[in-house]
């Protein structure tokens, strides 16, 4: 087990790591107590159990999460027999806040079925190695871990589809067609408050501002990378009309189409694409041979 304390200026990263540990085994029992910050328990073999302020206990089996919250009274421990495999981290900040809202963070659910915990536990590997006696980058590293971790351990509940959920994955397919939330909607066989319900907890967005998200990142790939006109670039991404697009583009981005596209344009060798390289064969620059003599 590790303890930090970090400095004033580093809470303005969003979230601080305060204390990160590993430990396996017959475990003692924890609590019941109250803490002043959040704990992300992973437990990754074994099993045990975990009571909440409800009173109710609850079995714990790996893998899974449990969710230690400020100010909840929680009571929890490992199987007299075999124990289980656990790694924490302590962590406060503003972010906490945002991460909550976004469903990251689910303090009605102090414990969280997940798929697996490899990528959860490398991101606990990078704060106990930044954990090193004298490590000036310390603070920072073990900052960015969380953020790291939170995204995870998102990832890997049991109760979601993954890496891309299938509804928004075909929003996404469809966000450029000229259709209602409504209609959205009814291509899955849901309410428009149903929809509403699954894309705020998946992406943290109402319907409209997911949707409008992805036409407006596309418009400014377009204009950045293309030479379409502002109306044209419009087109694209589902507006017919090209004065309301450059308001609604102006509103939300800060400034007109053109004037983005003058701050960011820039013309690159070989032209343009959208697709996504292979993280494992980015893009590179070939050395040019040696001339023969």
């Amino acid at each position: 087990m590790r303890y930090f304390m970090p400095a004033p200026v580093h809470h303005q990263l969003g979230l601080v790591c305060l204390g990160v540990g590993l430990q396996h085994g017959a475990l003692p029992t924890v609590g019941p107590r109250v803490l002043d910050h959040h704990v992300a328990v992973v437990v990754s073999a074994g099993s045990g159990w975990f009571e909440g302020a409800d009173g109710v206990r609850r079995p714990v089996t790996a893998p899974a999460l449990l969710w230690l919250t400020p100010g909840v009274p929680h009571h929890y421990g490992a199987s007299r027999d075999a124990g289980w495999d656990e790694s924490f981290v302590d962590f406060t900040g503003p972010a906490v806040a945002a991460y909550t809202e976004l469903g990251y963070i689910d303090p009605d659910r102090p414990v969280v079925a997940l798929t697996d915990t490899v990528t959860a536990r490398a991101a606990i590997g990078r704060i106990t190695r930044a954990a090193q006696p004298g490590n000036p980058l310390l603070e920072v590293e073990t900052s960015a871990a969380v953020h790291e971790l939170l995204v995870a351990l998102r990832r890997a509940r049991a109760d979601t589809a993954g890496d891309t959920d299938p509804v928004l994955r075909a929003l996404a397919r469809d966000a450029f067609l000229p259709l209602s939330v409504a209609e959205h909607a009814a291509r899955h066989g849901m309410t428009a408050a149903e929809l509403r319900a699954v894309v705020r907890r998946a992406a943290g967005a109402s319907p409209k501002d997911y949707l409008l998200g992805i036409r407006l990142g596309r418009a400014k790939e377009l204009l950045v990378g293309t030479e379409l006109s502002v109306a044209a670039v419009a087109r694209r991404v589902g507006y017919d009309d090209p004065a309301y697009f450059n308001r609604l583009f102006t509103r939300r981005v800060g400034i007109a189409p053109g004037r983005f596209r003058e701050q960011q344009g820039r013309a690159a060798p070989g032209g343009w694409s959208d697709a996504v390289p292979d993280p494992r064969h980015p893009p590179t620059i070939r050395p040019t041979p040696p001339a023969v003599t």
